[in-house]
């Protein structure tokens, strides 16, 4: 299990809603010196009564407001009010007065996440763009789309993940060297170990047989591809997808799942939104009903899909319908709980209601946010298991001697593997042509030998 360490620093939290206080309740826990600042009077007391935090009532928003909550000493600023044009505002002025404090905003709409004509989180000059919905989709989504995947460390918000995959006897990909495999853009063969028990992290003339259990890293849909190369027996067969509610959740969720692979269909009970969603996916199924009727569960088969996720705003109905669904016979439910104070209890009862995952806004932006603040330099984030590899996230430092080189040119050990690039707007698997730069987390495969060294190259 990694441990992280924080640095005493001061952070500053604008909104208290169920966000912002269970930040600041876990973020003063860890030894952070914590102002809140907050508009709505009932909410303050109810911070000044039951966290050890400074609270102050304002608008968070305001550059004079920031400058009396002590901007200039923070070391994050992160804004997650409901309202996600304050959120960016907020931390556009702290970064103004203030370039070297990092800076989180959370923002709903996903206009903000679309880089195609504007980078917003560039343009604003915001480090970190978080959105609550689209984090809890990408836990959800992991399990729908590959539910035999190796359990690793989440990276880069869904964006990368590892598998292992058994070559199969009918694959063309065997007795070749990798150097001559065409993989797609974003998938590296990381490791294999070999029919005899030999295990080798890959390389250009590495050569894999049937038999051979390969590890592949990169994004999800590619690896898809290469894995029904390397066993075509693998294809996995069409999920259907129910959704109850048409959320930023759900929709969140449907972009993740555009793959002709999953049918996706969407009980709704608001014949507005109904039309939204309908407009927005062409392709999905929207059912314009209320999904906690049983009634209406059996009309449309609900009991056949592989996937029931609910996912509303009401807890209530999300609980009950899921609790409908397992008992009609769906493979596999997912709950979406908000409510801080439901969360432990559902958790506890996951079993006896038929509940697969469980996922809430507030505990993934924690998670996330966690990570972010993380004073750490390097956290091994896993063992693959069978082999002698582990995965490192290291934070490039400004004066690491990586700085500015391209992966080809940077002196490392043949058992170490570059897998990922995270910079502040994206991530990628690289190719030997990228440039490390200052502030980057780069994603690492190596042996514990080799792990000190890769440490010290890149910080």
């Amino acid at each position: 299990m990694r441990r992280l360490v924080y640095l005493k620093m001061k952070v500053i939290v604008v909104g208290a809603g169920e966000v912002g206080y269970y930040l600041s309740d876990i973020l003063s826990q860890m030894g952070f010196d914590i102002t809140i600042i907050e508009e709505n009077q009932v909410k303050i007391q109810e911070v000044d009564e039951e966290l050890d935090v400074k609270v102050m009532q304002g608008n968070g928003s305001s550059a004079s407001m920031l400058e009396k909550a002590g901007v200039r000493k923070a070391g994050f600023v992160i804004s997650v009010t409901s309202d996600d044009a304050t959120n960016i505002i907020c931390c556009s002025l702290a970064k103004a007065i203030n370039p070297s404090a990092s800076t989180v905003a959370r923002v709903h709409d996903a206009t903000y996440a679309d880089h195609s004509l504007i980078n917003y989180q560039l343009h604003f000059g915001i480090d970190y763009l978080l959105n609550p919905e689209a984090l809890c989709a990408v836990e959800l989504a992991k399990e729908i789309r590959n539910p035999g995947r190796v359990a690793v460390e989440n990276f880069a918000r869904g964006k990368i993940e590892v598998q292992q995959i058994e070559v199969a006897k009918s694959s063309r990909m065997t007795g070749k060297p990798l150097k001559d495999v065409k993989l797609p853009e974003g998938v590296r063969i990381a490791t294999v170990i070999h029919a005899n028990d030999e295990y080798q992290i890959a390389k250009a003339d590495t050569v894999i047989e049937k038999g051979d259990l390969v590890t592949l890293f990169g994004t999800p849909e590619p690896m898809m591809d290469v894995k029904t190369q390397l066993d075509p027996a693998s294809k996995i067969a069409a999920s259907r997808v129910v959704l109850y509610g048409g959320s930023e959740i759900a929709i969140s969720l449907v972009r993740l799942l555009n793959n002709p692979r999953f049918k996706i269909r969407i009980l709704e009970k608001n014949e507005s939104v109904c039309r939204m969603l309908a407009e927005l996916f062409p392709n999905v199924t929207v059912i314009h009903g209320d999904a906690t009727s049983r009634r209406l569960l059996e009309e449309e088969q609900v009991g056949s899909a592989d996937y029931f996720v609910a996912c509303t705003k009401r807890d209530e109905d999300n609980i009950m319908t899921s609790i409908q669904a397992s008992k009609l016979g769906v493979k596999h439910v997912q709950l979406v709980i908000n409510k801080p104070d439901y969360e432990p209890v559902v958790t506890n009862l996951k079993e006896t209601l038929g509940v697969e995952l469980i996922v809430s806004p507030r505990t993934a932006t924690g998670n996330e946010l966690k990570r972010v603040i993380s004073s750490n330099t390097a956290n091994e984030l896993a063992e693959l298991a069978e082999t002698k590899a582990i995965i490192l996230e290291v934070l490039v430092g400004e004066k690491g001697q990586a700085v500015g080189k391209k992966l080809r040119d940077l002196p490392h050990s043949t058992e170490t593997i570059f897998l990922a690039i995270l910079h502040k707007f994206d991530a990628k698997v690289p190719t030997a042509d990228d440039v490390i730069l200052a502030g980057d987390r780069v994603v690492v495969l190596t042996n514990h030998q080799s792990k000190q060294s890769v440490i010290d190259l890149l910080t």
